[in-house]
């Protein structure tokens, strides 16, 4: 029987928002919305919606372990992983999915972001839920692609595959949504192009959510990013060992430094989007912040 994981990724700076994110107390670990919450516990009770038993873990920074541990008390001490050394998001993905896939080998897995803001805990849990389901029994992997509003050039766009792929196998239905296929992956645009995405239709904010199986994620990274899957090759026989830490400090510099959207996302062929219309921002800026402070006036968290 399959099990849920969800990996929040928490070793981020948050550098657009200093000096109110500092890396000495980067944005997840802020009470940023007045909520008497930081954003990391409100991605944690984000997923219990989803799943209320679902085994969560976290990589993050050594120098931040006292902040998830003060933040996140329900997740054991074995489950908070720290990075040696920032790698970016492929080299964490990779470990923590090791990891977890040692253990339990049927696990299906959801990463990300520590930071984000979604009000709409309903919405959000039956978008996430759907996309578990597609990758059950598929080696496929999903996105999140969010309904753009207007043309930013902070986010990454996803390009759905256009026309009616039905008949192929390329969708998948549930409950009146439908999982498309991901033609391409487009990095930060400007302004102007992104208004010529919006324009065109077809187009959908990343969100940098991923839903996978354990078996599907080490294929996929064994066959783009092998350098990686080498070094966790070395570690997989000290995980859940006394020696995990110290091999770990050994592999993980070794790592190649890139994101797992460069790594797999904009390479595979298997990648598909599941669609989400609910309320979403990564909090990635001051007048982002300054948008979802003035929407949580008229509608708080769900």
């Amino acid at each position: 029987m399959s099990t849920t994981h969800v990996v929040i990724m928490a070793g981020g700076i948050g550098s657009r928002l200093f000096p109110l994110s500092t890396p000495e107390k980067p944005k997840q670990f802020l009470d940023l919305l007045s909520c008497g919450k930081s954003l990391i516990r409100l991605t944690y009770e984000r997923f219990l919606a989803v799943d209320p038993k679902a085994v969560f873990w976290v990589v993050t920074s050594a120098n931040y372990i006292p902040y998830v541990r003060e933040m996140l008390p329900e997740i054991p001490s074995e489950q908070v992983l720290a990075e040696p050394m920032a790698r970016n998001t492929a080299p964490c993905i990779s470990y923590a999915c090791r990891k977890i896939g040692l253990r339990y080998p049927n696990a299906r897995i959801v990463v990300t972001p520590s930071d984000a803001y979604v009000p709409d805990y309903k919405a959000f849990a039956e978008t996430v839920r759907l996309a578990l389901s597609f990758v059950e029994e598929r080696e496929r992997i999903v996105c999140l692609g969010i309904h753009p509003t207007f043309p930013s050039s902070d986010y990454g766009y996803i390009k759905e595959l256009p026309g009616d792929l039905a008949s192929s196998g390329k969708r998948f239905e549930e409950g009146g949504e439908v999982i498309r296929k991901v033609d391409s992956f487009k990095e930060k645009p400007s302004t102007d192009v992104a208004q010529e995405y919006l324009d065109e239709g077809g187009y959908w904010w990343n969100a940098g959510i991923f839903i996978w199986s354990a078996k599907t994620i080490e294929t996929q990274l064994r066959r783009y990013v092998p350098g990686i899957e080498q070094q966790m090759d070395t570690l997989q026989p000290a995980l859940y060992s006394p020696e995990e830490q110290r091999v770990l400090e050994m592999v993980f510099p070794q790592c190649e430094k890139i994101s797992i959207d460069y790594a797999l996302m904009e390479k595979s062929p298997d990648i598909f989007l599941a669609p989400c219309r609910w309320e979403w921002s990564d909090l990635g800026s001051f007048e982002a912040l300054e948008i979802v402070r003035a929407q949580r006036q008229k509608s708080p968290l769900k």
